[in-house]
């Protein structure tokens, strides 16, 4: 079932036919960089995934899929954040970085939590120096809020108010 569509891509709920596309990107040093900061074995990722459809209608992220090749090329949506904010999450196959379809996803999910979900706010954190991320949450007109510094990984937290409310 379609959740929601832009012009370039589709969002529904994970599917098996996805296994071995999701797996590949979670075993890809490069996408996984700013994203947990290693790859994941094959069979890590494969229970991530596993895990992630027996939560079936709960699972944060929805599969993107691009329309032009029918195929699974990484997963976007809102989720519960700890205070009882809603979060973004994106997170595209390195083949597909640099053609905006990472905006393009995040806009999509951004204008549903605002129309449809009606939020007063959105928020995303981004690890320090993952800047693709940062100009897409830029160009969605996302603010940076604060800086949290760790001893191993830094994040600029994002947010974006609702202009309706």
């Amino acid at each position: 079932m379609i959740v929601l569509e832009t012009e370039r891509l589709l969002f529904r709920e994970p599917e098996m036919q996805d296994l071995d596309a999701y797996c590949a990107m979670e075993m890809d040093p490069e996408v996984r960089r700013f994203v947990g900061g290693y790859p994941r074995t094959r069979e890590e990722a494969e229970q991530s995934f596993r895990k992630g459809r027996r939560q079936k209608g709960r699972l944060p992220f929805y599969a993107m899929v691009y329309k032009a090749e029918n195929r699974y090329i990484g997963r976007c949506g809102l989720h519960p954040v700890p205070g009882g904010a809603v979060g973004l999450g994106f997170y595209v196959a390195k083949a597909y970085w640099g053609r905006g379809l990472a905006t393009e996803a995040a806009r999509v999910f951004v204008d549903y939590g605002f129309q449809e979900l009606k939020l007063p706010r959105i928020i995303s954190s981004v690890e320090v120096g993952n800047a693709a991320s940062v100009r897409v949450l830029q160009k969605l007109g996302f603010r940076c809020v604060r800086r949290e510094e760790g001893e191993r990984r830094s994040f600029d937290h994002f947010e974006l108010r609702n202009p309706k409310t």
